[in-house]
């Protein structure tokens, strides 16, 4: 069936069709804008791409030259970085976000939940370079002692393997970045939390189910919400710049231990645009990267929405 035959029973009347029409071009603009960024960073990236081919994904080396001959970039620690401290955010905030999002709805008094909800709206909307002022002031000295300190006791465990010397590295940035995108996924979270029928709640405690236990399933309802809310804040934490810049240590690295530096994308494009002018194929492979995090993005909004599908079949098949 095509989408003529589709709409068609949904706009008979006069009215349905000019609301359509009036509000058509909206998502086509969207849609238009999304495809011209992409074209833009496509054709930025073609002169490395050429030079370079896939090898500007898979190395990790960044030699800049007055030499165009001699300019080597690749960005492997950078897109490294950027998965490894976005999976640490979500491990980070996962928690957090359903904890919070279950207490405003179930422990916060009534008339104190308006002031809660007002604080983490806050704390959503406090900009990013304040947490990265804080990050480098106060949690970077404390996940050095903390990282140090699992160094002594859980060294031969391979994320603790080696201790920090600045307490700026993946570890710090990961738990910062967790700490900022949980306010999103929070939101997320409560508001589907928020939706779930009375009766649903009702039909869990007739049953003699305690709170925790009518908590757990009411969380199992709103389960594809949980993961939308996620997907959004690990899209949220690749796509940091300026906090991350200030406690990743900007080092192009690649390792697994949680106090080693590194470095993500965004950093690295920060870092390096201003001189990539002076050089013939630094610009294009920073627009590289660009390209490279938005098919991360694109890979991971995919898996989720494939999950949640898969989750709604599973329901509607049980139904």
């Amino acid at each position: 069936m095509g989408l003529r035959e589709r709409l068609l029973p949904r706009l008979r009347s006069r009215d349905d069709r000019v609301f359509f029409l009036v509000h058509l071009p909206v998502p086509v603009i969207v849609f238009m804008l999304l495809a011209s960024m992409l074209a833009v960073i496509l054709y930025m990236s073609l002169p490395i791409l050429e030079r370079e081919g896939l090898r500007v994904f898979t190395s990790n080396v960044w030699r800049p030259s007055d030499d165009p001959a001699r300019e080597e970039y690749g960005l492997l620690a950078a897109i490294y970085g950027t998965v490894y401290t976005s999976v640490i955010a979500v491990l980070v905030a996962a928690p957090l976000a359903v904890s919070l999002a279950v207490a405003i709805e179930e422990l916060v008094p009534r008339r104190l939940r308006g002031a809660v909800e007002v604080l983490v709206d806050l704390m959503a909307a406090t900009p990013t370079i304040v947490y990265g002022v804080w990050g480098l002031t106060y949690l970077a000295p404390l996940m050095k002692t903390v990282l140090n300190t699992l160094h002594e006791h859980l060294g031969w465990i391979p994320f603790f393997s080696k201790p920090t010397l600045t307490g700026l590295s993946y570890g710090t940035a990961g738990v910062l970045l967790g700490i900022m995108v949980v306010p999103y996924a929070a939101a997320v979270i409560r508001e589907a939390y928020s939706m779930i029928p009375w009766h649903l709640r009702e039909a869990v405690y007739s049953v003699g189910a305690t709170r925790l236990e009518a908590i757990r399933v009411l969380l199992g309802s709103v389960r594809p919400s949980i993961v939308a809310a996620l997907v959004l804040a690990m899209g949220r934490a690749m796509g940091e710049t300026v906090a991350v810049s200030l406690v990743i240590g900007n080092s192009l690295n690649i390792d697994v231990a949680l106090g080693s530096p590194g470095t993500t994308v965004s950093s690295l494009i920060a870092s390096k645009f201003k001189a990539a002018a002076y050089y013939e194929y630094m610009m294009s492979a920073l627009f590289a990267g660009g390209l490279a995090l938005f098919l991360i993005g694109l890979a991971v909004n995919t898996l989720g929405i494939l999950y949640i599908r898969r989750w709604e079949e599973e329901m509607h098949g049980a139904a």
